[in-house]
């Protein structure tokens, strides 16, 4: 059911699967259909139009039912094609998986032989192996299942090639399973969706090639009819009588375009990223529907970049998860705020958000405004998102492996980075992208330049993200977890790195992070998100001293001492709430022990606590416990 709800959210393809699902049942109904019979021939009624009493689709040129005919051409063209995919995909795949599975020599071999097959026009090789068997149905179904196998093995082939190196397979080599059982218990599985999509999307042509042989007189043999025979018999009236030659052209036209718009439908639906809403390319910038907008505040001072009531959703089929709650957030050239919290808090989300990079779909930004420079980025026009992005405001992902591109050295992509935002010449933007290099301390960074990002390590990886970040000089940098792939030494240097910078150049940052110890090395303020709203924010040294929220002392419990072993290191009960399921009143209160009845109704709003600090919370610490407030 979940695969046909998924099927029915494209239109088209659910269109396909009515129109195949009636072709099929047709098929399947012709044999008790009061039909003529399809092959008795009567040449005194030849040629009779469309319509005709007791030929509703005329007759041809013996004078045969065409109605019949083309029932009987309908069900033998389809399971003709149906049969030809299954036998390609299953020879196929069954030398793509040995192939990938077992790789060197016995690859080798294996795929130079389906090198040599696809070196012919697979049409061409068709009709000689038809012309070798003989004509007939039978050998059309061979030859059209043998020149779609190389299809299958290559495709099959280069999926096993990356399952075959994954640590599973070698986990189940290691506990003594033989080749066999790991292909049809590890391999196999992860390779069905594919041998799937792939046959989905060739039965059509697979019809095609059957109907192309038979027209040639090489399939199907007087008197026995299928689509590709009707239309062979039928090209000497094609001028005199085309209805003879547009019925079966029409059903073939029908059932092959049918075909492949499901064949479309199931390889999105076999998608994973489906279920999350991605059925489509997302769009280049977040999907904006606010109802309102609100100003920058009377606090906006000289904020470079003020968040104000933010609101980001998620919204997947029925449901709508609540990422971003009202987000208020403001950083001052120079200063650097930090924004803590336990993963699913919504820290990313409200960072992308800013500069439209929520995929959507499925995400939308429902409420909010981010003034950069007292401009508003939530729904501002692509163009001017794009020329923001990466020159005024950077930003530093989480995975650089997934950021950087695999196809282009390092010193390219930063060389582009700088040269998409301003016009310097090639070898100006080499020269400033191997000083990024140096400026994060990767060493020998004239060579490294040159390096692709699958020959760099992690930590390595990030410092080349952290450089592109500092590409063109931003204004704000948003920085998420930039330093959790570096080694302490590294993490230290780094930090000192954009510490000097913001100092230096009057850098705005906003630094995502778990770790309170950077915290405490780098933000000047920080922000404590829970479910993704702001639960604490303020300096960050009052913060840490005295921190109101019982969330964040919570978090900061978590936090072990190095080096003193003097308590017990806690965790936090419980976890987070679902975003699409969050409870009335403080959503952190099924997990606290100091909750009360009216913690757990009404919304709570976040108040000043006392100057320059904001607290969510009915009980803050120091604050004695009035029930029923």
């Amino acid at each position: 059911m979940d695969f046909l709800r998924l099927l029915a959210r494209n239109r088209l393809a659910f269109a396909g699967l009515i129109v195949m699902g009636v072709v099929v049942a047709l098929a399947i109904l012709t044999p008790i259909l009061p039909l003529a019979p399809p092959d008795v021939t009567n040449t005194a009624n030849r040629f009779q139009p469309v319509l005709s009493e007791g030929a509703w689709l005329g007759t041809d040129h013996l004078g045969r039912d065409l109605l019949s005919r083309l029932m009987w051409g309908t069900r033998l063209s389809v399971a003709v094609g149906f049969a030809a995919a299954l036998i390609a995909a299953t020879l196929g795949a069954g030398i793509g998986i040995i192939a990938g599975f077992y790789g060197g020599r016995t690859d080798n071999i294996i795929m130079r032989g389906i090198d040599m097959l696809m070196a012919f026009p697979y049409i061409l090789l068709a009709l000689a192996i038809v012309a070798a068997l003989g004509p007939g149905l039978m050998n059309a179904l061979i030859a059209v299942a043998a020149v779609n196998i190389p299809f299958f093995a290559r495709n099959i082939r280069g999926i096993t090639v990356g399952i075959a190196h994954k640590e599973f397979v070698d986990a189940a080599r290691l506990s003594g399973m033989k080749d066999a059982r790991i292909i049809l218990s590890e391999v196999l599985p992860n390779v069905i969706p594919v041998i799937v999509i792939a046959m989905s999307t060739t039965v059509g042509w697979m019809i095609l090639e059957t109907a192309g042989l038979s027209f040639l007189g090489l399939g199907s043999q007087p008197p026995q009819a299928d689509l590709g025979s009707m239309l062979g018999e039928a090209r000497s009236a094609l001028i005199t009588n085309p209805h003879t030659s547009v019925v079966p052209g029409a059903m073939i036209l029908v059932i092959v375009m049918a075909i492949n718009l499901l064949g479309d439908g199931v390889r999105d639906a076999l998608d994973p990223r489906l279920k999350s809403g991605a059925l489509s390319r997302p769009m280049p910038a977040t999907k904006v529907d606010r109802k309102t907008i609100p100003d920058q505040g009377e606090n906006a001072g000289d904020s470079l970049l003020n968040i104000r009531a933010l609101e980001t959703q998620f919204h997947v089929k029925n449901r709508v998860y609540r990422a971003v709650g009202g987000v208020d957030l403001q950083v001052a050239p120079g200063q650097c705020l930090g924004l803590i919290g336990e993963s699913g808090s919504g820290k990313s989300v409200t960072a992308l958000s800013v500069m439209g990079l929520v995929a959507s779909p499925p995400g939308v930004i429902t409420g909010g405004a981010a003034y950069y420079k007292g401009e508003d980025l939530i729904g501002a026009p692509y163009q001017i998102l794009r020329a923001l992005r990466g020159d005024r405001i950077s930003y530093i992902f989480q995975d650089p492996l997934a950021t950087l591109h695999p196809l282009y050295t390092i010193g390219d992509q930063l060389a582009e980075a700088i040269r998409v935002h301003h016009p310097v010449s090639r070898g100006e933007a080499r020269a400033r992208a191997i000083d990024l290099l140096k400026s994060v301390r990767i060493p020998n960074a004239e060579s490294r330049a040159n390096s692709y990002p699958h020959e760099l390590s992690g930590g390595m990886r990030q410092r080349v993200g952290i450089a592109m970040a500092l590409a063109n000089d931003p204004d704000v940098i948003i920085a998420d977890e930039p330093t959790t792939a570096l080694d302490v030494t590294v993490q230290a240097q780094i930090l000192s790195l954009l510490n000097d910078l913001r100092r230096e150049r009057g850098l705005a940052i906003i630094f995502i992070t778990h770790d309170f110890g950077v915290v405490a090395q780098l933000c000047d303020h920080v922000a404590v998100m829970y479910a993704g709203r702001i639960v604490e924010h303020g300096p960050t040294d009052d913060i840490l001293r005295t921190p109101a929220h019982p969330y964040t002392t919570r978090l900061m419990a978590c936090v072990p001492e190095l080096g003193q072993g003097r308590r017990e290191l806690a965790a936090i009960p419980g976890l987070p709430p679902l975003v699409d399921q969050l409870p009335a009143g403080c959503a952190f209160a099924p997990r606290c022990d100091m909750a009360h009845a009216a913690c757990k109704t009404g919304d709570i709003a976040l108040v000043a606590a006392q100057t320059g600090r904001a607290v969510r919370c009915l009980t803050p610490h120091n604050t004695p416990v009035e029930v029923g407030t």
